[in-house]
């Protein structure tokens, strides 16, 4: 029979063990989605067929990147396209937009933030999205801090009225809101000068490394403000360029064990660019996604 001492020192190292909670035990939640832009040319040429291969490989969610500026879906309206994603058993819950402040051939772009606002949400709503995602500001767009809180009055707006129709409105960073001007990163604007109900973050985990950014801190700052995230690797070169999840320096696995502290619902592989077809590439993210994430 164990004595007291030996009973209350493996009492003592179980309790030790379950405080620390080892990666190991903690595991990416919710379906492995993918980013389409990373199969644009694909989705371009014929959606139904990408989206039939997406699904072959193990992928479960997308997320959209066509509709600004045709108000369409890959050429599709709202029903046609949803019907695409069923017959695939695949969900979009997150798909990106313009802030809409550009304009082409001198007219303003419809499908935007700022321009038709209330289609595209209606779209979304039709298509099952969740998630309406401002996904990327030009250099026009971009401006000085005092544009930035322009900008972030405009997604407070946008926000509001995607409330209305039952969905969440993110902003998607890259690694320019990270360069401070003034001692004042643009990125801390977006967070402090909107609504966190109204307003939160699709962390784009290899744009936050790429400008030296820690991940955990923003996790720690804004608890709950980034339900999504791109799950995107940086090679091992000196040009830290992009490459397949797993294949790369980024620590996914200590970084999903933030995953409830961040918030996190969502995760989409995305790769801005392939060394060859970015259907191989995906495959390889996925597998490793599934071998070692899951």
């Amino acid at each position: 029979m164990p004595s007291r001492r030996s009973f209350i020192q493996s009492a003592s190292v179980l309790a030790t063990g379950l405080a620390i909670k080892p990666a190991s035990l903690f595991a990416a939640k919710g379906p492995i989605g993918l980013q389409l832009y990373t199969v644009r040319s694909a989705m371009q040429k014929d959606p139904s067929v990408a989206l039939a291969k997406v699904a072959q490989l193990g992928y479960k969610s997308v997320e959209g990147a066509s509709y600004v500026g045709t108000e369409l879906f890959y050429g599709m309206n709202a029903a046609a396209f949803s019907k695409v994603l069923k017959q695939n058993g695949l969900i979009m819950p997150s798909s990106h937009y313009r802030l809409g402040e550009d304009k082409e051939n001198g007219q303003d772009v419809k499908g935007t933030l700022m321009h038709n606002w209330d289609k595209a949400v209606d779209d979304a709503a039709a298509v099952g999205v969740k998630y309406m995602v401002c996904a990327w500001l030009s250099e026009h767009e971009r401006g000085n801090i005092d544009h930035y809180k322009v900008i972030a009055e405009q997604l407070n707006k946008a926000g509001q009225r995607c409330k209305k129709s039952g969905i969440q409105l993110c902003y998607h960073n890259h690694d320019f809101e990270f360069d401070a001007q003034g001692g004042t990163l643009p990125y801390d604007v977006l967070l402090n000068q909107t609504d966190k109900n109204l307003v939160k973050m699709e962390m784009d985990l290899y744009w936050v490394n790429k400008a030296n950014k820690d991940p955990f801190t923003l996790f720690n700052q804004h608890p709950g403000r980034f339900p999504l995230w791109h799950v995107k690797d940086m090679d091992k070169t000196p040009q830290r360029s992009f490459t397949e999840v797993g294949n790369g320096v980024i620590d996914f696995k200590k970084l999903f064990t933030q995953a409830d502290k961040a918030g996190l619902k969502y995760f989409f592989v995305e790769q801005d660019q392939t060394p060859g077809d970015p259907f191989d590439s995906i495959t390889k993210s996925v597998n490793y996604i599934k071998k070692n994430l899951m």
